[in-house]
């Protein structure tokens, strides 16, 4: 069973439908109530750091994840602002992360970006796995992915960077520590790689 976070951000259907078609049962959580026997958790996000952080504090269900994902470390992927939201700060917003990952959320250096629409970084991207990981199983090469971002993952500690993107510079695109993972592509966004890696973080 794959709990997905409905705070009001994020794509809640288009999750749902991927683990529809690979016969994966999902339950959508709204409520602190619904939180009641999580295996796995999805934490989705699009739009403004300080306003995703604002919505899941008022969806009431902020306390119980962290008891979930910090105590009784079950497995989590955060997407996109889900990700950044995983970390202590951003430089898009005053408010604190979860703090689930050791990192901050540092917006791209538009000097280094030859493209000449520079932000968002918008589009399909390599995505390169940096050491074995079951989430990209059948993805460590020539794996593509969707983004739609302007700041980025910065981790303190190298050992959490699970895979990196490039766009200007080198910067990590997925991130795990313990049960924790990030992601900041859009799998639901990304066909068929998107589900293979939905697909391995049901197996985890």
């Amino acid at each position: 069973m794959i709990t997905i976070i409905d705070y009001g951000v994020g794509n809640i259907n288009a999750f749902v439908n991927v683990y529809k078609r690979v016969n994966i049962p999902t339950r959508i959580a709204k409520t602190e109530a619904d939180l009641n026997d999580a295996q796995k958790i999805i934490l989705p996000g699009v739009g403004h750091f300080d306003h995703a952080m604002s919505e899941l504090i008022k969806s009431g269900m902020r306390e119980k994840l962290d008891e979930l994902v910090m105590v009784k470390k079950l497995p989590v992927i955060g997407i996109c602002v889900g990700m950044q939201m995983m970390g202590n700060s951003s430089d898009e917003g005053k408010l604190p992360g979860l703090g689930w990952i050791d990192a901050s959320i540092k917006k791209f250096d538009e000097t280094k970006i030859k493209q000449v629409t520079r932000l968002p970084h918008m589009g399909w991207n390599d995505v390169k796995p940096v050491i074995y990981s079951r989430l990209f199983e059948g993805l460590e090469k020539e794996a593509l992915f969707y983004f739609l971002h302007s700041y980025y993952f910065e981790c303190n500690n190298p050992n959490d960077i699970l895979a990196t993107s490039e766009y200007g510079d080198q910067f990590t695109c997925a991130s795990n520590h313990e049960n924790v993972y990030g992601i900041q592509f859009h799998p639901e966004k990304s066909h068929h790689y998107g589900e293979t890696l939905l697909h391995n973080f049901a197996k985890l």
